[in-house]
Parts: structure tokens; sequence; C-alpha cells
């Protein structure tokens, strides 16, 4: 005999049983924590790090104060300051924004991209799915950091001059469509894959034989089959476009000064930082601990995600 909790367990809906062990899953649960924590906090300081009168103004250069230590006496001087007297606090905030916003946004273009071609490749198949395949092995094999920048160059005399976006916003898309256009490789074979493996299942031949549409077929009971492969892939499609920005920042091609990111952050203080004489070690410490701690909560999230999805997995709690 059942109890009446388990009775009302097993009324539970699919999608409130899938809440529950999502909140369940310590992974999720760090990684999601974490990860919502900083970028509140980048949010809610933005209205103080773009106001050039405050403190915290990413460019405030404070005379005196050049690589101040971290020090209590005020908010901002908690991380230190740079070598031009500014925030480091303030820039570590700042550029949080703009490595999270150029990783979320290159994600989703990324997934929607892989999305379409892997969709269309793998349903429709034949010369389409040979000709969309051969131009991924192609863009497969060039080298990445060469396409975005090539990307980059591309991209910047069009939003700077033809469509005449401010200097900050033109970076940033440049920045959103070079990684994005370059990232969505892995994702249109996954989902391919996912798609070849979907298409010959009984509830496909099922759903032709009563004589639903195509378009039906297509958006009604491939594309909610294949929810889960997309969420996990874009959970860890965002550390990586991280990744790939603060490597280009640091590289010089990234983010232009003066706006900061993680990666132009751990750059500028790679020089003093290591320096054994007379070390400035907050100014690479700080921003190199944000960007790892991210990535980790990044791949936690990911990682449970992936644990919830996957039936075949015994990692479910």
């Amino acid at each position: 005999m059942t109890t009446l909790a388990e009775d009302q367990a097993n009324l539970q809906s699919p999608a409130r049983l899938r809440w529950s062990s999502l909140l369940a899953n310590r992974r999720v649960a760090i990684g999601g924590g974490i990860l919502a924590v900083m970028f509140l906090l980048c949010l809610v300081t933005l209205p103080f790090t773009s106001h050039p009168g405050s403190n915290f103004y990413f460019d405030r250069q404070h005379d005196g104060l050049a690589q101040h230590r971290p020090s209590t006496e005020a908010v901002w001087l908690w991380l230190g300051t740079t070598k031009l007297g500014q925030s480091l606090l303030g820039r570590c905030l700042l550029g949080g924004v703009v490595s999270l916003s150029v990783g979320l946004a290159s994600a989703f273009i990324s997934v929607l991209l892989g999305v379409t071609v892997g969709l269309i490749a793998g349903y429709r198949g034949g010369w389409i799915d040979t000709i969309l395949m051969r131009i991924v092995d192609v863009l497969y094999s060039l080298p990445y950091i060469l396409l975005v920048i090539l990307f980059k160059i591309a991209l910047e005399p069009v939003l700077n001059h033809r469509l005449h976006l401010p200097l900050i916003a033109a970076n940033l898309m440049v920045m959103f469509l070079a990684i994005g256009l370059v990232s969505w490789l892995t994702m249109a074979r996954v989902i391919r894959g996912q798609v070849l493996s979907l298409r010959s299942m009984p509830f496909i031949d099922a759903a032709r034989a009563l004589g639903l549409p195509q378009w039906r077929i297509f958006l009604r009971h491939l594309l909610p089959n294949l929810v889960g492969p997309i969420t996990v892939y874009a959970t860890l499609t965002v550390p990586q476009a991280i990744l790939q920005e603060s490597m280009l920042s640091f590289l010089g091609v990234g983010i232009q000064a003066p706006v900061p990111s993680w990666g132009s952050l751990a750059s500028e203080g790679l020089t003093l930082g290591l320096n054994p004489v007379d070390s400035r070690w907050w100014l690479l410490v700080f921003p190199c601990t944000l960007l790892a701690v991210t990535l980790l909560s990044l791949n936690f999230l990911g990682d449970g995600l992936r644990d919830l999805f996957d039936v075949r997995s015994s990692k479910r709690v």
C-alpha cells in the first residue's frame, strides 16, 4: 500500500517533476546560484560603474591613488586601483557585464545557427545534408582564431561607418557576431546526429502515416525532443564564448580600451601582477578569480543539466 505522499508524487506533472529534480541537483543549485548572484551584482551596480560622476566609474582616474592596494577605507577601494588610479572593483563589475553579455549573445547566435543547420541537414538529408556538412567540414579545417579575426575585420567597418553605431556598441556587436558565427559548427553536428536518430523512430513514422504536414512534424515532434541537448549545449557554449572573448581581449583584438572585460583586465595586470620586485598582485588575481569562478559555475550548471536530461545517466539527483 502506498502512502498519501507517494500518491501525490505520482500525480505530479512531468514538468513539475523535472523542476523538482532541477532544484535537487547540487551542481545546478551551486552553479546556478553563483551565476545568479554574480550576474545580479554586475547589473545592479551598472548605474554606478557607467556614471562618470561615481567613484566606481570604470574610467575615472583618481589622482595620487594609482596602483593603490586593496583597502577597506572605501567600498570602491576594496579591490585596489589600476595603474591609472581607476577603481578595480568598478572595472571588474562592468567587465563582468561585458564578458557575460558577450558569452550569452554569442551562445545564442551559435545555438540558433547550429540548431537551424543541424535540423535541416538531418531531416531533409540527401544533397542538402551533403552540402551543409561539407561547409561545416571546411570551416572546421580553418584556424578558429583566424576566422574570428577575419570576421572582426570584415564587420567593424560596416558597424562603425555605415550604421554609425557608438564605438562601444559596435565593438560589442563585432564580438557577438564574430564569436557566434564561428562557434556553431559543433552544435550543427550534434543536432544533425540527434535528428537522424529521431526521424527513424516509430512516433515519426506514425505522424507521417496520419498525414501530418512536414512543418507540424518538424515543430511539434522533433523540436520538443531536442530541448535537452540544445539546453545542455547552450549552457556549455556560454563559458566557451566567455573564454574566447577573454583570450581575444588578452591578445589585444577583443574588447577595445577603455571598456573593460575580464580578459582585458587580466592582460593589463599580467606584467605588474607577476613582477617579483614590486608585485601588484591584485591587478591579476581578482579578474582571473572572477573569470575562473564564472567558468566553473557555468560548467557545473551544464553538467547538472546534462545529468537531468540524459536518461542513460545514473546521476539524476
